[in-house]
């Protein structure tokens, strides 16, 4: 379980890269100016040679410095394992319980829908629709840009059109076997017309067709439309995340 873990949660890193990142005895500490708490977070997922008091300290003087609040992100294969127990004594609060869910794709006999369009980089017109959807306030909209510009592995872009205009978004990235998939959005106006499904079953069927055996993704239990989807294209919970955050 914990090799599992460690693995889907480095190909997440890679998926989503920070601007910038620190490595300090076995935690990944990662800065983009606020925008997401994945990647403005401290990744426990190695052992390490220091102390928990110790550590954390460094990384409390490390995004203060910064003006981030700070933030660390949870699974059970955290290391040191008592480091939530730590945490939530020092006054850590817990937010954002997320399920990780996988499906295998060697069964997956999927094709890429007519109305998936797919492209291997960041659009303006895709970029445009994914803010949108997502409601991005304006001074993010540049870190996004970049981050998105930052994947190194495989990537594909997906959007839905309707009279023109981009009504669906999202992107898959491929990596040693596996395809993540990441911010499936609709548009509000759209919603609950299948649009994300019909994406989502692009994105599977080129994940396939890159070779992936397994498909991941990350999905907030608040969230029971976005479980309801998964669920229903055979996806089901791998481990849990979570977040614990000090804002001062």
């Amino acid at each position: 379980m914990s090799n599992m873990i460690r693995t889907i949660e480095e190909l997440s890193l890679n998926a989503w890269p920070a601007l910038q990142t620190v490595l300090a005895d076995g935690w990944v500490q990662r800065f983009a100016g606020g925008y997401t708490r994945r990647a403005n977070s401290v990744n426990p997922l190695y052992p390490a040679a220091d102390d928990p008091e110790t550590k954390v300290a460094r990384s409390e003087r490390l995004y203060r410095d910064r003006g981030l609040p700070v933030v660390f992100k949870l699974t059970l294969a955290s290391c040191p394992p008592e480091l939530d127990s730590f945490l939530a004594a020092r006054g850590y609060a817990l937010d954002a319980l997320t399920s990780v869910q996988c499906r295998d794709l060697a069964g997956w006999q999927g094709e890429i829908l007519e109305n998936v369009e797919l492209t291997e980089t960041v659009t303006e017109a895709w970029f445009d629709a994914f803010c949108r959807a997502s409601n991005l306030a304006s001074q993010r909209r540049s870190i996004a840009w970049q981050m998105l510009h930052a994947i190194v592995p495989a990537t594909a872009f997906a959007a839905i059109r309707q009279e023109g205009e981009i009504v669906a978004c999202g992107f898959a990235v491929a990596q040693d076997g596996y395809a993540g998939f990441y911010d499936i959005v609709t548009d509000p106006r759209l919603r609950r017309r299948g649009l994300a499904g019909q994406l989502m079953r692009g994105l599977l069927a080129w994940g396939r067709a890159q070779g992936a055996a397994t498909a991941y993704l990350q999905v907030m239990l608040n969230n029971p439309p976005a479980l309801a989807l998964y669920a229903g294209l055979g996806f089901k919970e791998a481990y849990r995340y979570w977040y614990r955050v000090k804002d001062s």
